[in-house]
């Protein structure tokens, strides 16, 4: 089994706020991050599949047709936007880093698997102190 790694990049905006509670707990629970003007990151979105080398190709996976496939399915659709209001499959959820790793995994994990790879994981840094890791609904 061999994983390999393409790293995108984007930003936006987003806002953490939960609309049920007041705006003083969600600012003791949110801080900054519940700035009724928004605020940005430079996110890295680190995409890992696994799989077995192919012997004719000696790939994985062609890393052009991922690349492609993660600007399609991803950046070209939260680049540059407010998570919050401008993305269609993070409608409804608390745009969170954790949240939209779970919601990327689930746009491009079927499309991995018919290229003839397994997704991994995705790997979504914030900042350069915080990022995010999910594997999936497997237990580690």
């Amino acid at each position: 089994m061999v994983f390999i790694t393409r790293r995108e990049r984007f930003n936006a905006a987003h806002k953490l706020y939960n609309a049920q509670w007041s705006e003083a707990q969600n600012a003791e629970v949110f801080g900054k991050c519940a700035n009724a003007n928004w605020h940005g990151h430079n996110f890295d979105l680190l995409v890992t599949v696994k799989g077995e080398v192919n012997p004719d190709t000696g790939f994985v996976i062609n890393l052009k047709g991922l690349s492609t496939l993660i600007r399609s399915r991803i950046i070209d659709r939260v680049d540059h936007t407010n998570l919050n209001l401008d993305v269609d499959f993070m409608q409804g959820i608390m745009p969170s880093t954790e949240n939209l790793a779970m919601a990327i995994w689930q746009q491009l994990e079927g499309e991995i698997a018919a290229m003839g790879a397994m997704l991994h994981c995705i790997k979504l840094v914030e900042t350069e102190n915080n990022y995010v890791e999910y594997y999936g609904d497997r237990v580690l």
